[in-house]
């Protein structure tokens, strides 16, 4: 059974930084992509970072490119995203997603909140 588990969300202030984790199972992890997304409330969710299953090509959202940082460690099935230098529009729900066999799995999410 796959599955995906957000972690390292809260509340933060502008300029602060955050490391959320994505513990996955039931998969070989170390053959799949894994991607972020995110959710702000009454937005579309949209993509933040993606990590390939081998090289070196890896995908930015042009909003977080130069602050966010995805990386993987395949030794404990997780990637993880290094968010730097927050901004109060980077507030929303973070979710990590695997496409097994043509399917989305997604977990269920971590909150990020930047505010004074």
């Amino acid at each position: 059974q796959v599955q995906l588990v957000e972690s390292g969300g809260g509340l933060v202030q502008p300029g602060g930084s955050l490391r959320l984790a994505c513990e996955a199972s039931g998969f070989t992890f170390n053959r799949y992509s894994i991607s972020w997304y995110r959710q702000a409330p009454g937005k579309e969710r949209e993509a933040v970072a993606q990590i390939p299953a081998i090289g070196d090509t890896i995908f930015y959202a042009d909003s977080v490119k130069g602050r966010f940082t995805i990386s993987r460690d395949n030794a404990k099935n997780t990637v993880y995203l290094q968010m730097n230098s927050l901004k109060s529009e980077d507030t929303a729900i973070y979710y990590c997603k695997v496409r097994f066999y043509g399917r989305d799995y997604w977990g269920r999410g971590t909150q990020v909140t930047v505010s004074s």
